[in-house]
């Protein structure tokens, strides 16, 4: 199971605005401090919390941050139509757009997925895989 993904970020108040655009509409709140930020999701009463958390700080060496090359990060998102929502409000907080909504032919009928880089060059993918939504051959 995966505990925590962390992306670096040169600039904080750029990046929170860029996940505040989609990642609360995903049910996951932020915790701001001089580290960075801290997203995690609800934790109902007696129970443990959902992993993974996702933080955005600036490096710990202090170098300047950089995206890895083939590193990505998955959302999922409840439907095809919060795909494109989250995407559009991405790109309007200003990401980059790194692949429109839609199917994929290499994936499965129903993963319909966007791609983005937040302004640190981090990809993101959001993505939706309901087998109760129109599927790609569909």
């Amino acid at each position: 199971m995966i505990g925590y993904v962390c992306v670096g970020s040169n600039d904080i108040p750029r990046a929170k605005r860029f996940y505040a655009a989609f990642l609360p509409a995903l049910g996951y709140s932020v915790k701001e401090g001089p580290e960075g930020l801290s997203y995690a999701l609800p934790v109902p009463e007696g129970q443990r919390p959902l992993l993974p958390d996702f933080y955005v700080k600036p490096p710990f060496n202090t170098q300047a941050a950089s995206a890895g090359n083939g590193t990505m990060v998955a959302f999922e998102a409840t439907s095809q139509a919060q795909v494109r929502r989250l995407h559009a409000a991405a790109l309007a907080a200003g990401g980059t757009d790194e692949g429109q909504p839609g199917f994929r032919a290499n994936y499965g009928p129903h993963f319909y997925v966007s791609y983005l880089r937040d302004q640190d060059g981090n990809k993101i993918a959001i993505y939706a895989s309901d087998p109760n939504e129109p599927g790609r051959d569909g």
